[in-house]
């Protein structure tokens, strides 16, 4: 299984992960990244089949707040 984490402490909400993977990732309430299907927390992980998209987003994220493995 691959992991996808989202450190939303140092997420600036640009929506740049929302707009390349749509699957994983949305824009909450709070404008930060939200990795879909984890619990809100400070540190977001989600175990998934597949990175796909993830890893692009992670790539394009100016922040760096994304981590793929």
């Amino acid at each position: 299984m691959a992991k996808i984490k989202l450190e939303r402490e140092k997420c600036i909400g640009c929506g740049s992960c929302a707009a390349l993977c749509p699957k994983y990732f949305e824009m909450a309430d709070d404008g930060k990244s939200h990795i879909k299907g984890a619990d809100k927390k400070e540190i977001e992980e989600l175990e998934v089949a597949k990175l796909e998209c993830a890893e692009s987003a992670a790539e394009a994220c100016p922040a760096q707040c994304i981590h793929t493995s």
